[in-house]
């Protein structure tokens, strides 16, 4: 798609979502914009071209699903955590089950108008399939991932324990895609995962997932190394999708003591910016970071503080690209919009959702690595691992 194109679509569906939600004042507001490709010239278009297919396609079509899949189009086409929910889809979205649902411990996103994995939980249904991060699932249950809102993917992943839901998912080297059935589970919150090195003088810690409760796990490891000098620390933030922006910037804060954490800004949004409270701050002692494609949201947040203020070697793979905050604006039909409002940018002031965090050393790894789940749960033969235990024993402690 060229990319006059694309923003002929863009306009013609944005003229779309301002009727919509401005009625006569919007028409109006377009009406007022007179100049040759402006929203009101746009709309004309939109106009005449409903009226084509009307006429000319080759059955009667149903305008309000052209509409709709415009206002999808419109919205998917913003960012990954944008969505324009129908009013059926914004019924489910808003009757969801509010906690307890099973899970089959897999967090998807919208990249290139497919879900895409973004990363799976160890020993869930989904990584004893072998989903990795990059995955393009191109259907849920026979439902096209191209034409469901970005609110609505993990939802259908969810619910009651010992229910099936089947993935199509596109595997590399093949050219059709394979049907995967997954069963629900109740999945238990996962362990961290602790390890040394070098006889103990390397401690490494790969929380799995972020939480409050976590982030005060590793703040009780690290205050249990306090009074040894010769300590240095491996923090694995690989396949980490889950916890709150102040998680991520408080698990930053442990390392820090001064300095920009992050800024939060939007069009309409005031500038908030998190600084480093050198209370927080627990250790001096050398640091690497380990991140990869399934690094997401809080923490980036984390590894974007710690690269930006240089307190450590960021090493592995360009990170997923996703932190900010959504306000839902409903529509006089029963639809709603998932508005992205804000954006998280990193100290240096990159936006996390368009520039994600790429490493100070970046290091790929093989897609056909063995887990070890008798010790750490870390790959062998991990190129990423490895390169950040060369790194900190080249650091003093």
């Amino acid at each position: 798609m060229n990319s006059l194109f694309r923003r002929i679509v863009f306009a013609i569906s944005l003229c779309l979502l301002l009727v919509l939600l401005g009625g006569e004042y919007g028409l109006r507001v377009l009406g007022a914009d007179s100049g040759k490709d402006g929203a009101y010239r746009q709309i004309e278009v939109y106009s005449e071209v409903l009226r084509k297919i009307q006429t000319d396609y080759v059955t009667v079509p149903s305008i309000p699903d052209v509409t709709s899949g415009a206002l999808h189009g419109l919205l998917d086409s913003l960012d990954s955590d944008s969505s324009y929910l129908s009013p059926a889809e914004y019924k489910i979205y808003t009757e969801r089950p509010t906690g307890g649902s099973a899970q089959v411990g897999m967090t998807l996103a919208k990249r290139f108008g497919y879900a895409t994995v973004v990363s799976s939980i160890p020993d869930s249904p989904a990584a004893k399939a072998n989903f990795k991060d990059g995955d393009v699932v191109i259907a849920i249950d026979g439902h096209s991932t191209r034409e469901l809102p970005a609110a609505l993917l993990n939802l259908m992943l969810e619910g009651k324990s010992g229910t099936q839901v089947t993935l199509s998912v596109i595997r590399p080297g093949k050219t059709d895609p394979d049907k995967i059935p997954l069963t629900r589970v109740d999945l238990p919150t996962p362990n961290m995962f602790v390890q040394q090195y070098d006889s103990g003088s390397i401690v490494y810690l790969k929380p799995v997932t972020l939480s409050s409760a976590r982030v005060d796990s590793i703040a009780a490891r690290i205050k249990a190394m306090q009074g040894s000098s010769e300590k240095k620390i491996l923090l694995d933030l690989r396949d980490v999708t889950t916890g709150t922006p102040a998680d991520g910037l408080r698990l930053a804060n442990l390392f820090l003591n001064k300095g920009t954490l992050a800024t939060l800004s939007g069009q309409h949004f005031t500038v908030q910016t998190f600084t480093a409270d050198p209370g927080l701050d627990l250790t001096a002692a050398p640091l690497t970071v380990l991140v990869n494609r399934g690094t997401a949201g809080a923490a980036e947040l984390a590894a974007a503080a710690l690269e930006d203020n240089k307190r450590a070697d960021i090493v592995g793979e360009r990170t997923f690209g996703d932190d900010s905050v959504q306000k839902t604006l409903t529509l006089p039909d029963g639809a709603a919009i998932i508005l992205t409002v804000a954006e998280y940018a990193s100290p240096s002031g990159k936006k996390i959702i368009e520039d994600a965090v790429t490493p100070t050393v970046t290091v790929g790894n093989s897609d056909n690595q063995d887990i070890d789940d008798q010790t750490s749960a870390t790959p062998k033969g991990d190129e990423i691992l490895d390169k950040g235990l060369a790194l900190l024993r080249a650091k003093s402690a």
